[in-house]
């Protein structure tokens, strides 16, 4: 039957008395509230440590928004007066046509899911063969929004980068916490603090951040890359780019960094031996998209670093760069503190669930069809559903997820 929809005046109206109302809404609202009209929302809120969640309060809709948001920085009530209905997640799931969320779902999580639902969020799609599988029997609709290509229209909708944004800010305020010295240079009438040497390994969006909030708090900075062509982005900062020649490397149409051979890595641990064992502060956050992290940096040049002296890894969730670090662990290498915290955004989480529910939005809004009451990838943007929806139809129908499935068979 027809959804029922939670207005902001706290009336409860049938869909089709909705429809008028989001008429008179402006236009970049009205089409993603007449799909909220026609479509409960699940804003479920990730398990485990997870704080985000996949709709900030003040992006509620004046339609059928059902949100389970236990644990989340904000209260339900913000959620309520936005417009939405706070249920549990268990009878949230079983009754939502498009559910939004964080995390990966559990597997009986998508055992509660109906048939044709849509579910959006991050998904690992490359390392969960079996989950994906799973929804695809269950005929859901899955969107991986880790999926969404790097192209200049998309940057609206691309989650991963957001949540990499932050994680590149909090993991200097984290080194920083973590350090017994000061990043900025101080002049007092005690004598001369020098500033801080910190090394930033991987130059994509988290370590450009890494880079820029380092030098607003007054560190010396200097940052290297598989890429030379980040080159000119490191120094455009006032860092410095550390130089080091391992041949060919380049990058994928996307952006990343391509997988270097063995040898490449042991020339790269090389050229970066001196210049991490005379750093105060090391970021490490090179990963290569869809499979495990390299580790580029051993315990013996983590051991060469003064005492008291902080590393922060950054892609320890995926394998970690640097050898002897623990996911949500600090680890003493020789005095050296090894951050291995996960989920980075988790430490600014309304300011995270702020931009995902923006990224999410703008996924929705710009490819809901009204007349079609479904999200329709088509025209000149199709590339966009092509690169993101994994599953749909009770197939797996991802191209690039099918081929690497294909290699492991």
């Amino acid at each position: 039957g027809k959804a029922i929809a939670l207005t902001a005046a706290g009336r409860v109206e049938e869909a089709e008395q909705l429809e008028a109302y989001v008429e008179s809404l402006d236009h970049e609202e009205s089409q993603l509230r007449a799909a909220a009209a026609a479509t409960a929302l699940d804003a479920s809120w990730g398990r485990g440590p997870e704080r985000l969640v996949a709709m900030a309060a003040d992006a509620a809709l004046h339609g059928d928004v059902r949100s389970s948001v236990e644990g989340y920085v904000a209260a339900a009530a913000e959620y309520q007066a936005a417009g939405a209905d706070v249920l549990p997640a268990d009878a949230l799931l079983r009754a939502a046509d498009v559910v939004l969320r964080v995390r990966k779902p559990e597997a009986s999580s998508v055992d509660q899911l109906k048939a044709g639902a849509i579910h959006i969020s991050f998904l690992d799609p490359f390392n969960e063969r079996a989950l994906v599988e799973q929804m695809a029997a269950a005929r859901v609709m899955a969107l991986s929004v880790e999926m969404i290509p790097r192209s200049t229209y998309a940057q609206k909708m691309d989650a991963l980068s957001s949540q990499a944004n932050l994680a590149g800010y909090v993991s200097v305020v984290l080194g920083a916490r973590y350090m017994l010295k000061i990043l900025p240079m101080m002049m007092t009438p005690s004598g001369t603090i020098s500033p801080a040497k910190v090394f930033i390994i991987g130059v994509g969006v988290a370590g450009l951040q890494a880079i820029a909030t380092a030098k607003r708090m007054g560190a010396r900075v200097e940052a290297f890359d598989t890429r030379p062509v980040v080159a000119e982005q490191v120094q455009s900062l006032g860092a410095k780019f550390v130089q080091i020649d391992l041949g060919e490397t380049g990058q994928t149409a996307q952006g990343y960094a391509r997988e270097l051979t063995p040898e490449q890595v042991a020339k790269q641990q090389a050229g970066m031996a001196a210049v991490i064992a005379g750093s105060d502060l090391v970021i490490t956050t090179a990963q290569v998209f869809g499979r495990p992290a390299p580790r580029i940096v051993t315990r013996a040049m983590v051991a060469a670093m003064k005492p008291g002296s902080v590393v922060v890894d950054m892609a320890v969730e995926t394998g970690g760069n640097v050898e002897g670090s623990q996911l949500e662990q600090v680890v003493d290498i020789n005095g050296v503190q090894v951050l291995g915290f996960g989920s980075l955004p988790n430490y600014v989480p309304r300011n995270a669930s702020e931009m995902y529910a923006t990224n999410l939005t703008n996924l929705l809004s710009d490819f809901w069809n009204k007349e079609a009451d479904a999200l329709v990838f088509d025209g000149e943007r199709a590339d966009i559903g092509t690169a993101c929806v994994i599953t749909r139809d009770g197939a797996v129908v991802n191209e690039q997820i099918l081929a690497r499935y294909n290699q492991s068979a």
